[in-house]
């Protein structure tokens, strides 16, 4: 029949959106190998021994589905959190549970406000979801949460995104400010705290798990993919009070998670020597990245997380050319922000020494 169509009007309406191309697809679009992968986020420096133990012990049960009460991983989760696991929500990665939470918050032509520019994949969900999205500027290159504020009231939306430290700029907020912003939020607005990159983030900006713990319009999402070296396991978690986690049990996928992953994670949180060691290198990668900026005549922005981003001194199109060069010409992935006036930077992760070296040789060339 003519005219006809099986999806609803929502997804008739929506663009075919991929938020992130991956080096992967550049790969096959451009006959060009990735030689350096350092446009992701991911860890270069990869999991510890210790875990790739568990995961190669685990392989050999992968024929089971994993607990769908995920309580081994709850557990040791909030042992090391110093909660409960009735706080503790598992989904797969972030990004599986920014979406569980759109849904669980958002109906259609609902306004969700975020910030100009910050994590296009919450954007991706929202827009999935048939919501409106209410977006700030940042202001000076953070996340404005007095202009964040100001949208949730003026719009009375009842879900608000916020990442500490910031994706894609690296920028952080104080602890007693995100406390103070989370404070003055109207119960009737969920606030999603992504904490992705807390484990890279400087001392005192991180609110303790005890002071937000008993808000229950507070999530806060954290992940093994940065720090910990899992991001192809697709293990996140979230944290809130048990009311406002035991939402998750309504929609979520049960059997979503898979056996390695889980094992994996469990492994990794016993590894704290480990993880300490991957947070020196990220440091270290992160100022080794900022001298081949400065050494460029490029601008490299304060982070706090495992990537850089680099103010290009000029518009997009010359950090568009820059991306775009370093890949064909260099086999160097790194990415760029999206929107104005942030894409006048480039990003870049941190990696491993031959990572860096190749971006040291690449990044003058293409200038």
């Amino acid at each position: 029949m003519a005219g006809f169509s099986r999806f609803t009007p929502l997804i008739q309406s929506l663009p075919s959106t991929i938020p992130f191309v991956g080096p992967e697809a550049i790969e096959r679009s451009s006959g060009n190998a990735v030689l350096a992968r350092i446009g992701a986020n991911e860890s270069g420096f990869g999991p510890a021994p210790s875990v790739l133990d568990a995961i190669t012990q685990e392989a050999h049960n992968t024929w089971k589905y994993a607990d769908p009460e995920n309580l081994a991983l709850r557990t040791a989760l909030a042992a090391h959190l110093g909660t409960t696991p009735d706080t503790i929500a598992v989904g797969e990665g972030i990004d599986g549970l920014l979406g569980q939470i759109v849904r669980m918050v958002v109906e259609p032509g609902m306004p969700v406000v975020t910030s100009l520019g910050a994590y296009p994949t919450f954007n991706y969900h929202v827009t999935g979801h048939g919501g409106r999205l209410v977006t700030v500027p940042y202001a000076d290159d953070r996340e404005d949460l007095d202009a964040l504020l100001r949208a949730v009231q003026e719009h009375d939306a009842p879900l608000v995104y916020f990442a500490n430290p910031d994706n894609p700029m690296g920028s952080w907020w104080d602890a007693d400010t995100i406390l103070s912003f989370a404070r003055r939020l109207p119960q009737t607005t969920l606030l999603i705290l992504d904490e992705a990159y807390s484990e890279t983030a400087p001392e005192g900006s991180i609110p303790g798990i005890s002071t937000l713990i008993d808000m229950p319009n507070i999530l806060r999402t954290r992940t093994f993919s940065k720090a910990y070296g899992l991001a192809g396991a697709r293990i996140g978690y979230a944290i809130g009070t048990p009311e406002t986690v035991s939402a998750f049990d309504k929609i979520r996928n049960h059997f979503g998670m898979n056996r390695i992953g889980v094992a994996a994670a469990i492994a990794a949180l016993k590894d704290q020597i480990y993880l300490q060691q991957v947070k020196q290198q990220i440091f270290d990668s992160r100022q080794r990245i900022a001298d081949i900026a400065k050494g460029c005549g490029l601008t490299p922005l304060p982070s706090a997380t495992n990537f850089v981003a680099i103010d290009c001194l000029q518009n997009a199109a010359y950090a568009r050319s820059i991306v775009d060069r370093l890949m064909s010409e260099h086999g160097v992935f790194i990415r760029m922000p999206g929107v104005a006036p942030l894409n006048r930077c480039i990003r870049i992760s941190t990696g491993t020494n031959a990572d860096m070296n190749r971006l040291e040789q690449a990044l003058p060339r293409v200038l």
